[in-house]
């Protein structure tokens, strides 16, 4: 849905502040949503914050463009992402199928200069149609913790709560 669980959304907090330790980090979020990262993040720590999302009618619902530097509108798995230091993919695997999910991974790491964040649901977790948004329906309900690991190459840390896991590659 256009809000997740908040489970794991600190952890990536400190991780990217921890980044930002040696200068601000310029991150690109995919999926925003609500906005959650770009709330989340604010601050000195990030420099320049471009979301990309997928269902335009988001992007003036919640108001992201008082949140984003930039929104670029279209489908994760076929716009061109800018570099960043960082990469969230903050809910949005479950979206779609695994194959797609693993491209969009391999897509983020290719973006990312410093780290790539996966945020996903590491329980049963069903979900129909939100606001008219045929793209908020999970393809893939059942991730488990092993699962993510086992599919998504390159994460070396990881958090995990009773619904959402979230995890880290660094470069």
């Amino acid at each position: 849905m256009p809000m997740s669980s908040a489970e794991g959304k600190d952890w990536i907090k400190e991780r990217v502040h921890g980044l930002a330790a040696d200068g601000p980090v310029e991150v690109l979020d995919i999926g925003p949503g609500v906005g959650t990262y770009a709330k989340l993040l604010a601050g000195p720590q990030v420099s320049r914050l471009t979301g990309v999302e997928v269902w335009e009618p988001y992007i003036h619902t919640y108001r992201l463009h008082r949140y984003y530097d930039d929104i670029i509108v279209g489908d994760a798995r076929e716009v061109d992402f800018p570099s960043a230091d960082v990469v969230i993919l903050g809910d949005v695997a479950e979206h779609m199928s695994e194959a797609d999910a693993l491209a969009l991974w391999e897509k983020s790491v290719g973006a990312a200069r410093r780290a790539v964040y996966l945020s996903i649901p590491i329980v049963h977790y069903p979900q129909g149609e939100i606001e008219g948004n045929h793209h908020e329906v999970h393809v893939v309900e059942d991730w488990s913790h092993d699962k993510v690991l086992a599919s998504f190459p390159g994460i070396g840390d990881s958090w995990t709560g009773t619904e959402v896991g979230v995890y880290e590659l660094r470069k």
